[in-house]
């Protein structure tokens, strides 16, 4: 999640090598590893896949430099121990020598996870919708108990508004009519769903809730996993991404997730309203994402001709037709509100 609070300044990631990095491991948990150091994909962080001499395996994350503030990656390590407590299928940072879960290294954070190896699922049969509805059930009723010290609300007045701000501060958009055409699109869409937030309870969620987030381990359950994206948002957001087509074309499956969610705990049927809005705020998200990506290491790789006119055009024509979905009449969801 972008945060322009905490990345006015964003910088691209010092050099990282694996005997550092094997050294680094080693001192702060007390222990020996072997020559294993493979990175794994992350767009955002620095992730590696490590191993100790008898066996464990471990992967350190190094978090990107001015995302985050020290006390919001906290709230991501408080929000897994207290899940963990629970015995909610999580990965837990592990507590270092200095007793702490978060670690610092040459102006870097970091955290070390033991691994967990598992399966994601492309879609779920009707009892895994049920799991996954009592698993997120579970994890909000923790996340409602009290709100995170400094994470982000995924909200359009408060992330979304900021995000665009960020897009049009960051002058990515040189060509002065698209940006205007940009801006007035967005200022148009935040007026049409902000009321839709009103009086919906937010607590700490996932964030980022999609099926490669979700892991499944043989003769134990599905387990949650990166919650590098956790805000303090409406529970709808972990469910929309994993919703095989729009909401009156998933109509089952969200019968079988609320079944499963309210085992555990209550879900604001209104919210189901706001799941076209948040496809929305999750364009400017992505957009904002790689703009972050461009100031910070002056290039998008996994978008080609990022920033370009025709990149600008798609962008702002796919966002209208966003607007016109969200704005039509929606009564399809029948007595699930």
């Amino acid at each position: 999640m972008i945060n322009p609070k905490n990345s006015n300044h964003p910088c691209a990631f010092p050099q990282l090598d694996p005997e550092t990095i094997l050294n680094l491991v080693e001192s702060v948990l007390g222990l020996s590893c072997n020559n294993l150091c493979r990175q794994l994909n992350s767009y955002i962080n620095r992730v590696y896949e490590l191993e100790t001499v008898d066996g464990k395996g471990l992967v350190v994350k190094f978090y990107r430099p001015g995302r985050w503030s020290k006390a919001a990656l906290q709230d991501e390590h408080d929000f897994l121990l207290e899940l963990n407590v629970q015995e909610i299928p999580v990965v837990p940072p592990l507590t270092l020598q200095n007793h702490e879960t978060l670690g610092e290294y040459n102006n870097l954070y970091f955290c070390v996870f033991p691994r967990c190896g598992g399966r994601s699922y492309d879609e779920f049969d009707e009892d895994q919708w049920l799991e996954i509805g009592r698993l997120l059930g579970r994890c909000h009723a923790v996340g409602a108990v009290h709100p995170a010290k400094d994470r982000i609300t995924m909200t359009p007045d408060h992330s979304t508004k900021d995000q665009i701000i960020f897009i049009l501060e960051s002058d990515v958009i040189p060509q002065q009519h698209l940006a205007t055409s940009f801006s007035d699109l967005c200022q148009e869409l935040l007026s049409e769903i902000a009321p839709l937030f009103e009086e919906i309870p937010l607590g700490r969620i996932h964030g980022d809730c999609h099926f490669s987030n979700i892991i499944y381990r043989p003769d134990e359950s599905f387990f949650l996993i990166d919650f590098d994206d956790m805000v303090m948002g409406t529970p709808i957001q972990d469910l929309w991404m994993l919703l095989p087509g729009t909401p009156q074309e998933s109509l089952l499956e969200i019968d079988f997730f609320l079944e499963g969610y309210e085992t555990f705990h209550h879900f604001n049927r209104r919210s189901l309203n706001l799941i076209e809005p948040l496809r929305a705020m999750r364009f400017l998200h992505y957009i904002a994402w790689l703009t972050h990506q461009y100031v910070a290491d002056g290039a998008a790789p996994i978008v080609p001709g990022f920033g370009s006119a025709e990149y600008w055009k798609t962008e702002i024509a796919d966002l209208q037709d966003q607007l016109k979905r969200i704005r039509k009449t929606d009564k399809a969801l029948g007595n699930m509100m």
